[in-house]
């Protein structure tokens, strides 16, 4: 996601688009070597940025955010002199030796100095909320920064934990940063982190799933809230600050229930095991493309296709008009797969049917593999944004039955 640049006299980093002084060498918010730098030219993305809908739009709210393609200001992130490396498979680099500490992923010969960047060419390294994975066997999930963003602002917390009866309950929760607000992520690792606790703290007292999801997204939403009153952290002064935010979307698996929770366009699929069966989208957006569909103003081809499509309508931060987490209760009849996901995958699998096509067919039995395969498939499909994917695989027992 993006941000909105409202400072146009100073030349622009072609690498972060932030104002230069004349004679810089890098630059000095992302260490961008400014001597290779490429005129830069215009991307097909604009990820999350603030804007108000002009004139009385029908049934368009009065405070959205933007999130669709066309960005100025994302880029192709390749090091200087070096190919980028794969995000699904770099690893550490087998170093040249430097006298101490890491070696530089791009020139591999300056040492990184403790603010991560190269004491010999000046490139920002890689970190490590780059690209993140883990497993608990019942879930896994996956986020990477992408092909065009300089840092990751998803974030996501997976658990699990027992109910009363000593019955497993298997939770996701998927957090996408709005970049048009500050310490964006900061705001989604604040959010994730806070409605896992909360559930985790919840679901084995006895709550409802459906009760418990709600109260963590109104917990998740204070502690966005209060990073608005806390010192940021960024690194780039001239960036204007305003409310942190973010969306989030989550998942719970317990006693036979699914139960989903989410604000703003993040989303849950549904896939069955058996794909012959029909998948289904199971949560709707939180944009103005959903909100004209609803209202009967469009169809969905003629919603999409506007240039407003992806300006989302909800979101968590000190900034939202108000807060309205939407909540909803599933009882499958079969076995399936869920997938939690941030637009930066949903993006490049957008119906039901085509997000079913891009899940593999072990995902069900091998969920982390599963879920590197979709981030994958969103990084070679462009990778214009963050990419976030949790899997979690939904069982039934014996004898269980009831109506997806």
């Amino acid at each position: 996601m993006s941000q909105n640049h409202q400072e146009t006299a100073l030349p622009r980093c072609p690498g972060c688009e932030e104002p230069l002084e004349q004679g810089d060498l890098f630059c000095g918010a992302c260490g961008y070597d400014l001597s290779a730098a490429p005129a830069p030219a215009p991307a097909p993305d604009r990820p999350t940025v603030a804007l108000v809908t002009p004139g009385p739009a029908p049934a368009a709210p009065s405070g959205v955010r933007h999130d669709g393609p066309d960005a100025a200001d994302d880029f192709e992130l390749a090091a200087p002199g070096a190919a980028a490396p794969d995000p699904r498979t770099a690893q550490e680099p087998a170093p040249v030796p430097a006298a101490g500490g890491k070696v530089c992923v791009a020139c591999r010969a300056g040492r990184v100095d403790g603010d991560g960047y190269c004491e010999n060419c000046g490139h920002a390294q890689p970190r490590e909320r780059d690209h993140m994975e883990q497993e608990l066997g019942a879930v896994a999930a996956v986020s990477d920064r992408g092909l065009r963003h300089h840092r990751n602002e998803d974030s996501f917390a997976v658990s699990t934990t027992a109910l009363p009866d000593g019955s497993a309950a298997v939770v996701a929760i998927v957090c996408d940063g709005v970049s048009s607000a500050s310490r964006p992520d900061e705001a989604s690792a604040a959010a994730a982190s806070t409605a896992n606790e909360c559930l985790l703290e919840s679901l084995p007292r006895g709550t409802h799933p459906q009760q418990a999801m709600h109260e963590a997204i109104v917990a998740a939403s204070e502690s966005v809230n209060q990073l608005a009153q806390q010192a940021g952290q960024e690194r780039d002064q001239h960036r204007h600050q305003n409310a942190p935010a973010c969306t989030l979307v989550g998942a719970v698996v317990a006693n036979g229930l699914l139960v989903v929770g989410w604000i703003g366009d993040s989303r849950v699929y549904w896939v069955p095991e058996d794909r012959s069966a029909a998948p289904a989208r199971l949560t709707e957006d939180d944009s103005w493309a959903a909100q004209m569909v609803a209202t009967g103003l469009m169809n969905e081809a003629e919603a999409y296709a506007d240039e407003r499509a992806h300006a989302i309508t909800g979101w968590l931060g000190a900034d939202a008009y108000e807060l309205e987490p939407h909540t909803a209760s599933f009882k499958p009849d079969r076995p399936g797969l869920v997938v939690v996901c941030t637009d930066g995958l949903w993006n490049y699998a957008e119906s039901a049917a085509e997000m079913a096509a891009a899940v593999p067919e072990d995902a069900y039995r091998r969920p982390l593999h599963g879920a590197q395969v979709l981030v994958g498939h969103a990084l070679d499909g462009g990778g214009h944004d963050n990419v976030t994917v949790a899997l979690l695989p939904f069982a039934v027992s014996p004898q269980g039955a009831g109506s997806a």
